[in-house]
């Protein structure tokens, strides 16, 4: 037998030695196919997961709407404004998802971190009542803005403003939604948004203090609102007694079911400067305090009276005085001819009062309890028909995430209650402003799924 000469086994070593690159190339290429198509799946099952989760998210803040509107009517009764004390307003279980009520802290603190529960729109300026003269004394806006926002909402304009330029015509009618200010001539994001970016209440990390004071201070979004309205009649639809018009045997009989010596009529019938006719509730709680009658008394009485003609069957300038904040307290008494200083120390003293003494804040005549009856701030808005505490508007700010943190949802509602059962008015998706729960609660969302 012939034996395979040297060369031909080389050659045959060199043909197997190709055939196993050849082999080892493939082998490679499946291999990186298969990883690549094992990497886009990963991916994919993230993509799936992260849907997942925003679609938890986005039912989770469904039920959450429907959760605060039986809160609402269990909690807001008779123009009660709930406390956050009486539901969850953080880290709400739906399923695997969470939501939360991103509120404003009442105490007018400088918390970094949000403040959780809803938000009293009865505590701000209604854009289509207020005049001019309060307007233009909230922060960051100037009187040329406070007479542009008059100019957009009036019949027809009152100053001159080119709205040609910027390729619009002015509404010449009342404001819709508090956003309708950024189409009014002269609106900046500085002056709507101010330093709050994702509009959560706190300065953020990522957010510029942009008056170096170190503390969060509201924008005008904060501060204004469209939705406002107090009903002017009882919440079994029956009306309340005007103390303007009432005879003296109404007056008599009010007097009589508050348990109040009906010694007092004459007083308060009386039409003189210091009487009949009252402007507004303060005005004739100011009465009732000046002749005798106690806090508590009175506040027995104000369920039952109104200086508004039934003709009127909502009131819809009242600022609830009970949760209004110092920006909005300090323009209105400067609205009513209250220099800065004195108007800015009123503001405080009253919030102060009410962290302080939160059980004495059921009727108007608390104010004149915390400033006292000859205080020029009681005088000047004696005058007028601003103040209520009472509030039919609430704002659920709601953030949701699925499991891990993921899938962010952020939608706003506006609850109206003041025909009896709660009902939206307004929804808007603010998702895009991005995450508005703040670090500590990204870190306690990744902790605990972590575990």
């Amino acid at each position: 037998m012939k034996l395979p000469t040297q060369s031909k086994r080389f050659a045959d070593r060199r043909e197997h030695a190709s055939v196993l690159i050849i082999v080892l190339w493939v082998c490679i290429g499946l291999v990186s196919i298969a990883l690549y198509f094992a990497n886009q799946m990963t991916y994919e099952l993230r993509a799936s997961d992260n849907r997942v989760s925003g679609v938890m998210a986005d039912q989770a803040i469904e039920g959450a709407a429907r959760y605060v509107s039986l809160a609402l009517q269990n909690y807001a009764t008779n123009g009660a404004v709930p406390d956050n004390t009486q539901f969850k307003c953080e880290a709400v279980s739906v399923g695997d998802a969470k939501f939360w009520l991103i509120g404003r802290d009442p105490s007018d603190g400088n918390s970094t971190e949000p403040y959780f529960g809803i938000v009293d729109e009865g505590s701000k300026l209604n854009l289509n009542n207020v005049s001019t003269n309060v307007f233009q004394y909230l922060p960051n806006i100037t009187s040329d803005f406070a007479d542009a926002i008059m100019d957009w909402r009036g019949t027809n304009g009152v100053v001159s403003l080119d709205y040609t330029s910027l390729g619009y015509a002015p509404k010449y009618a009342p404001f819709e939604t508090v956003d309708e200010l950024r189409l009014v001539y002269g609106a900046t994001e500085d002056m709507l948004v101010g330093e709050d970016l994702n509009r959560n209440g706190v300065l953020d990390a990522n957010e510029k203090d942009l008056n170096s004071t170190g503390e969060f201070e509201p924008s005008l979004f904060d501060d204004v609102t469209v939705y406002t309205r107090e009903p002017n009649f009882h919440a079994d639809g029956s009306l309340m007694t005007n103390v303007n018009t009432a005879a003296r045997s109404q007056i008599r009989s009010l007097l009589q079911n508050a348990g109040i010596s009906t010694s007092y009529v004459d007083q308060l019938i009386a039409t003189n400067a210091a009487a009949r006719p009252y402007t507004g509730l303060l005005g004739f709680a100011l009465r009732c305090k000046n002749v005798g009658i106690t806090t508590e008394s009175f506040a027995q009485l104000q369920a039952n009276v109104t200086t508004i003609d039934a003709t009127n069957a909502y009131i819809r300038n009242r600022v609830n005085v009970n949760t209004a904040n110092s920006d909005v307290l300090t323009a209105m008494f400067m609205g009513a001819n209250i220099d800065e200083q004195t108007a800015a120390s009123a503001a405080q003293t009253l919030i102060t009062y009410r962290q302080q003494n939160p059980d004495n804040l059921g009727s108007i005549a608390w104010v004149i309890d915390a400033l006292g009856n000859n205080n020029q701030v009681v005088t000047a808005l004696a005058k007028h028909d601003w103040l209520t505490t009472h509030s039919y508007q609430f704002t659920a700010d709601i953030a949701a995430v699925g499991p891990y943190g993921r899938g962010y949802r952020r939608v706003k509602f506006i609850f109206d209650v003041s025909d009896g059962a709660p009902k939206i008015l307004y929804r808007q998706d603010l998702s895009r402003l991005g995450w508005a729960l703040g670090e500590k609660t990204r870190e306690n969302l990744v902790a605990k799924d972590t575990q």
